[in-house]
Order: C-alpha cells, then structure tokens, then sequence
C-alpha cells in the first residue's frame, strides 16, 4: 500500500485492473484443468456450457479407456499377414439387376421409424441372424468395432427405460433447447419411452474405441464410429428385411450409466439404442415424404 500511494491515482487504478484480470485468468485455467479431469459428465456442466449436442458428442461418455501407457499399443508388426483367396461373387444379367434393384428399394422405401411395438415374441435366432448380417459390414482395417448387446430381461429393460427416462426429461427440458424440442413436436416424440418395455428386444449398439489383443495389447480401431455407424445401417436393412421394426434412438447422456448397467467395459461407447419387435396393431407412423432421386443424386 505504501508503493501505490507514491503512484498517481490514475496508475494505480491501472495497476489493480491489471492484478485483477491476472487472477482471474489464473482460475479460469485452474477451473478448465479440473473440469478436463473430470471422467463422468455432470448434469450441471451440460446445462450452463452452450453446445449442441446432436453433434457427434459421443453420448456424453468420455470415460478413459484403459488407462496404461502407450507401449502397451500393438504395432501391425505384432499381427499374422494375412493370405488373400479369390472372390467371385454372383453376376446378373442386366434385366435381372435392374429387377433386383427396384424389388429391394421397394421393400426399403418400406421402412418407416416405429414407436408403437408389440410385445409379441420374436425367434432369438432371427435377431441373431440380424446381427450375423449388421457383422458384415466393412471396418477400418478390418477391426470390427462393434459389440451388440442384445437384451430380453424384463428387469434389465425397466431399469433401462428408467435411465433414459430421466435422462431424456432433463434433454427435453434443458440441454436440447426450444428449436430441437419444436422440430422434434411433429413426429409427437417426448422423454416418455414406453416402447423400452414393451419392446421384445432392446439392441444397444457399442463402439469398440480399442481392442484387445490375446497378448493384452490395444489394438487401434480406425474410424470406430464410422465403422459402426455403417454397421448400424445394414442393421436396420435386415431387420426390414425380416419384417421387424424399430426407432433409431441415440439416448443422450445414457451413455456411462448404461454401460455400467450392462457390465460392458470401458472402451466400449453406447451408440444406438434400438427397440425390436413387430408393429402393434394399429400402429402409426408421421405420413413423411421421402427427398426424390435428382435432390439427393448428382451424376457427373
């Protein structure tokens, strides 16, 4: 105090303005270091940061996968070379191709986002089917990074919808914002899930961000999400295919919750969550219109 009464007024007001932002600046960074640590995501932090999170946010789940250092990664030196063999898949004759093409866009063009199912039992070796067929998709290097949980338990389903309930109550009311929730109104969509009980089955779709190989290495999974992503469309072809129904759903916030629910590790993300079975009777679906072909094709 006795130095700043030697300075102009003028000067020491400068000077505190200066000492002031500094500390503040101090606990800003101080504030972001521990939010950063911070391994589960907090209600509180989604509500008062401005994000939006239907932008590939990964479900809110940004638990550390395995914490070990990096020599524990395998090099591609670490796996078997693997020999190629000779592919000949079936060729048709063009009048059969165009036959075909038009036969399955008409059985897709079919497929419509379902809310009301019936709780009718559906054959297990059916959805396994699904699954081999959402197996084949392609994957970056070929490390198949997904796991499909597949679950039937009337228990395990309740518990399920209780999670994404109250989850998805707190999305509705204060993270998704007014412009979602009112482009959301006309499909009659809310946080109430009734078909998660209901539903025969519940698939719930993880990403496997590593693996694990038999040496107890991690093994990179390239592009995990788009891999998976494209997974999940062959999934919703087979189950159109079989004449099962679903809604896609990417319960936001659900994700730790759920896999702690499941039992399933930490390098597995929840990315979809799928309720199966057959429409209930009288069931409805929005009466939309789908882009035509010159809106979505451009030939050059």
């Amino acid at each position: 105090m006795a130095f700043l009464s030697t300075l102009t007024p003028f000067v020491a007001a400068v000077l505190c303005v200066v000492i002031v932002l500094f500390l503040r600046s101090r606990n800003r960074a101080q504030s972001s270091a521990t939010a950063g640590s911070s391994k589960e995501p907090t209600v509180e932090s989604d509500v008062t940061v401005k994000s939006r999170p239907w932008v590939d946010q990964d479900l809110q789940d940004d638990t550390d996968i395995l914490k070990s250092d990096d020599d524990d990664w395998a090099e591609s030196s670490d796996e078997e070379d693997l020999p190629h063999v000779s592919y000949t898949p079936q060729r048709y004759p063009e009048d059969t191709m165009l036959e075909r093409s038009q036969s399955f866009y008409t059985l897709m063009n079919q497929r419509r986002s379902v809310r009301f199912i019936s709780p009718d039992p559906v054959p297990r070796e059916v959805i396994a089917n699904v699954i081999r067929t959402a197996g084949t998709s392609p994957s970056g290097a070929h490390t198949e990074p997904w796991m499909f949980v597949v679950v039937s338990d009337p228990d395990t389903k309740s518990k399920i919808r209780l999670i994404v309930e109250e989850e998805e109550e707190v999305n509705y009311r204060q993270r998704m914002g007014d412009k979602w929730v009112n482009d959301l109104a006309r499909f009659r969509a809310n946080w109430i899930k009734e078909y998660l009980d209901v539903a025969p089955y519940l698939l719930l779709v993880f990403k496997q961000t590593s693996g694990i190989l038999p040496n107890g290495k991690k093994k990179t999974h390239y592009y995990n999400e788009i891999s998976v992503s494209i997974s999940c469309g062959i999934l919703l072809t087979a189950l159109q295919n079989v004449g099962l129904v679903t809604v896609t759903s990417t319960p936001l916030n659900c994700g730790p919750k759920l896999r702690l629910l499941l039992k399933r590790p930490a390098n597995e993300k929840l990315l979809m969550l799928l309720p199966v079975g057959y429409p209930s009777p009288g069931a409805t679906v929005p009466d939309l219109k789908r882009k035509p072909l010159e809106d979505i094709m451009v030939h050059i």
